[in-house]
């Protein structure tokens, strides 16, 4: 249950991304169902039926901390970005 967090996460700023169209939260979107693919794996590779431990409250403190983690990530790429014109231009993602 741990994918559930940052799904819910990334479904919230997939909706808010796409009133926005603002490419950092672009890469935020990737990163939260980058890490709700990581929990699916996780569980799954674990025998994990129907994708739920037998301790279903720690995997949900656990999203809330994978989901930290990775805003705290997007969080240090926006400071880097700010300080490296470059860096910023090559986070642009490519027009669909």
């Amino acid at each position: 249950m741990c994918y559930t967090v940052p799904l819910a996460a990334a479904i919230i700023t997939t909706i808010r991304g796409r009133q926005k169209k603002d490419t950092k939260l672009q890469w935020l979107n990737l990163m939260l169902y980058g890490g709700t693919l990581f929990g699916v794996i996780d569980h799954l590779w674990n025998g994990e039926l129907f994708l739920i431990s037998a301790s279903w409250v720690k995997d949900i403190a656990l999203g809330f901390v994978i989901t930290a983690a990775i805003f705290a990530g997007w969080g240090i790429f926006l400071a880097l970005s700010r300080t490296n014109p470059g860096l910023a231009r090559s986070l642009t993602l490519p027009k669909a």
